[in-house]
């Protein structure tokens, strides 16, 4: 599946996406990020509070418990601010 970074996220990591195949104890966005975060130093630090964070599914906003088996694509969009 393919993992998409938004913003100043995206900034950070210094990439825009990464194909990932997660183990099969992965099995909700909350399960996905941890798992990232686990395995990606750069990523942990940046989403050192993932709760500030959106997660889409093929381009829809889902909860963290939303399973992601049959997800092509996932994005993780941090919060935004602008005037």
């Amino acid at each position: 599946m393919k993992i998409l970074y938004f913003a100043w996220l995206r900034e950070r990591l210094n990439r825009a996406s990464d194909e990932v195949d997660p183990p099969p104890e992965v099995v909700t966005l909350a399960d996905l990020v941890t798992w990232l975060r686990q395995n990606d130093e750069t990523l942990d630090m940046a989403m050192e509070n993932p709760a500030i964070f959106k997660l889409s599914i093929d381009a829809h906003i889902r909860p963290l418990d939303t399973p992601i088996a049959g997800a092509r694509e996932i994005a993780i969009l941090p919060p935004m601010t602008g005037g």
